[in-house]
């Protein structure tokens, strides 16, 4: 088997801003695996919060070069790479090698009767004004999800509600509210019919969640990577969100998926950015979920060959084989 692996820099459109953090561009780091003239590839492009970086994921992969060219499975690279943008290209990589190889989509290998994806659009942290503006501006999105901190939370849902009465609004603080804010400010989100709350107290300060009733959903996004912390998080949250980059791959993601499906939990489909690529994949965790966010792409100046497209209504278009699957 050869495997390349290549670094690529994505520039956005513009600044995006969430709690804590202003991107400007996004890199990733793609795998493509051939075998017998048959071609798999993988994106991964880490988790900024736990310092898993391009660079990082290329460290992780260099060392394993020789044995994957000797022959390994996608079954044994569980146990090569931690959770992570690592593991999560060469594990995407593997899934689209197998696919091709066999002739089988991954429809038909998961016995999934595909249904279209319609993903939210976000928008990051600005002014209630622009806020509001930028929700304007995605007329044709049914669902937005809204980047909040603790700086006029309320003035800002008031704002963006008041422009989209239509619209399906879900919040993602990213960590950005303490458990007195989250308290305060639940009544009102709930009065302007906010879908759900995401990650709103940090990673590993969240113990107080466990036996508090919520009149929102709460999701646990950063408080929950991958299966090993699913236990915790399912005591504090009602919705997981499953990223192919926390976790480290579609294996991973697809035993969350049966994790929370067994409890009755809510999903979701997140993303860390990312080309079409990276959303292809996730597009298969989407079709276990109540919300589906991905929408990497509609930040790129540019995004990679047989792209996704997004559509009225927040439609996706189905993956082709040429792009992954």
């Amino acid at each position: 088997m050869k495997i390349t692996i290549e670094k690529h820099n994505f520039q956005l459109k513009a600044p995006f801003v969430i709690t804590g953090y202003v991107f400007e561009d996004v890199d990733s780091v793609r795998i493509m695996l051939e075998q017998d003239g048959v071609v798999g590839r993988g994106e991964g492009i880490g988790v900024y919060y736990t310092g898993d970086t391009a660079e990082t994921i290329l460290a992780q992969l260099e060392p394993l070069v020789e044995i994957i060219q000797n022959g390994v499975s996608r079954e044994e690279i569980q146990g090569m790479l931690p959770p992570g943008g690592a593991r999560n290209a060469l594990d995407c990589a593997f899934w689209d090698l197998q696919l091709k190889q066999s002739g089988k989509t991954i429809w038909e290998t998961l016995n999934v009767k595909v249904k279209s994806l319609s993903s939210v659009s976000t928008i990051g942290i600005g002014s209630p004004e622009a806020m509001a503006k930028a929700a304007k501006s995605f007329a044709q999105y049914p669902n937005l999800k809204i980047k909040l901190s603790g700086e006029e939370p309320i003035a800002k849902l008031e704002a963006i509600r008041a422009a989209r009465p239509d619209a399906t609004l879900i919040v993602d603080v990213n960590q950005g509210w303490s458990f007195e804010e989250l308290k305060e400010y639940t009544p009102a989100a709930e009065k302007l019919g906010i879908a759900m709350i995401e990650q709103p107290l940090a990673r590993g300060g969240d113990q107080m969640l466990e036996g508090y009733v919520s009149s929102v959903p709460l999701g646990a996004d950063e408080s929950c990577l991958d299966a090993s912390e699913y236990a915790e998080a399912a005591k504090r949250y009602d919705v997981i969100n499953i990223k192919l980059d926390k976790c480290g791959g579609l294996t991973e993601a697809l035993k969350l998926v049966g994790l929370a499906k067994r409890d009755g939990k809510g999903l979701m489909v997140g993303n860390m950015t990312g080309s079409s690529l990276s959303m292809a994949p996730a597009y298969v965790v989407g079709q276990y979920c109540e919300f589906v966010d991905i929408d990497g792409p509609l930040f790129l100046k540019q995004d990679v060959e047989h792209a996704l497209s997004y559509g009225d209504g927040g439609i996706v278009s189905l993956p082709t084989p040429a792009l992954w699957g």
